[in-house]
């Protein structure tokens, strides 16, 4: 219910205190879950405190419970261990300091916590953050390499040396977090979130040396998952286990089974590509003698074929062949002209014999009008006409005679 106050008419904090813890009782009795990041169990008192942690979350809340509530999991219960609290919420109103007070704890067996991944598993694998065509291949030649893990660890040993022993010119942007217990996951969420956001990093390697079920929970927490499919740079799981396989495996765009396979994944090796290099000049040195010598081996085979041997030899020969038939037409050609000489002379004879000129050399005279028309009958002219008369010498005049 929302209280009327205001500058002029402030409520006293005790008052304000007292509404609040008020609230609080109104909530009731609550399972709460979380890991013990604290336990105080002082000897000769009657309560026990310890600190209740989100592990995806940098939230905590206090919580108390009398001696005989802890003790029936004392055997199983420690720091670092996940539990499920019955707790109702109190309020400390002297101090405003809100916690809960257990009445039972029960401890998260490793079997529940397995249901639970492979629930979450399913989930996620569902919306498609597991997809093969999700996954990114790796630069062949990182410039720089991101490398998420624990602080002066193994981990960061292996990656380092191991990279530096087979590329010794590439460069490590490294963030050293918690890799287990409730600051593990917002702080390796954030050093992937960094390392994404830097243009110079071309990978990126989350790494850690292995450990038990509830040591590797943290890489399978929802939000690291997430972060690791929204990142833009491919990113590497390099946690070091056998039998269990965190999501972080699934959601990374390569997984080795510990950082030492994953230095040797991210980064070349120089003597075997040194090696590579040496047998691809190698091959290609030898392909290029073997065109080298198979066009060698054309070209004298070439050389020796006679034309090439002996190049005017097709010239005299087709020379000889140009003379054959230049003789060969003039000979036609001469016939030709022979015969149609012959020809010419025969019918040059038979127009001589058939010409008129012929008949007037024998003597006859062809009698010819004004217009040169021929006179073929005495009908064809009159008394005193003036005629035309052609002979073999020459023509004269003649007058027909009444």
């Amino acid at each position: 219910m929302a209280l009327n106050t205001s500058a002029e008419a402030p409520l006293p904090v005790g008052e304000v205190s007292r509404l609040i813890g008020g609230w609080i009782d109104r909530l009731g009795a609550v399972w709460v879950e979380g890991q013990i990041t604290q336990l105080s169990r002082r000897p000769g008192q009657g309560v026990v405190f310890l600190t209740l942690r989100d592990p995806s979350y940098d939230i905590s809340v206090s919580v108390t419970c009398f001696r005989q509530v802890f003790d029936a999991v004392a055997d199983v219960v420690a720091e670092g261990a996940r539990v499920v609290v019955h707790a109702k919420p109190e309020w400390y109103a002297p101090r405003g300091q809100l916690s809960l007070r257990a009445v039972e704890i029960r401890p998260v067996g490793v079997g529940e916590l397995l249901v639970r991944l492979e629930q979450l598993k399913r989930a996620l694998g569902a919306e498609g953050l597991f997809a093969p065509d999700r996954k990114r291949s790796l630069p062949f030649l990182p410039h720089r390499v991101g490398l998420v893990c624990g602080r002066a660890s193994a981990a960061e040993r292996d990656v380092l040396e191991n990279a530096r022993r087979r590329w010794p010119a590439v460069r490590f942007e490294v963030r050293n977090v918690a890799v287990q217990g409730v600051h593990a996951v917002p702080q390796v969420v954030q050093a992937v979130k960094e390392l994404d956001d830097l243009p110079e990093v071309d990978v990126i390697i989350v790494a850690r040396g292995g450990g038990s079920v509830e040591d590797l929970l943290p890489f399978s927490d929802e939000l690291l998952v997430r972060a690791v499919a929204a990142c833009r740079t491919p990113v590497v799981s390099a946690i070091g286990h056998e039998p269990d396989s965190p999501l972080l495996d699934l959601v990374a765009d390569l997984r080795a089974s510990t950082p030492t396979d994953a230095a040797k994944k991210v980064v070349p090796d120089v003597g075997e590509e040194l090696d590579r290099v040496r047998q691809l000049r190698d091959r290609s040195l030898r392909t290029l003698q073997g065109v080298l010598d198979r066009e060698e081996r054309g070209l004298a085979h070439a050389l020796s074929r006679p034309s090439m041997e002996h190049p005017h030899r097709m010239v005299d020969e087709r020379e000889a062949e140009v003379d054959a038939l230049t003789a060969r037409s003039r000979r036609v050609l001469g016939h030709l002209l022979d015969r149609a000489d012959s020809e010419l002379s025969h019918t040059r004879a038979r127009v001589v014999s058939l010409s008129p000129a012929a008949t007037l050399e024998r003597g006859y005279a062809v009698l010819q009008r004004a217009d040169g028309a021929v006179v073929r009958s005495p009908d064809d002219v009159a008394a005193g006409d003036e005629l035309r008369a052609r002979v073999s010498d020459g023509e004269f005049a003649v007058r027909v005679a009444e």
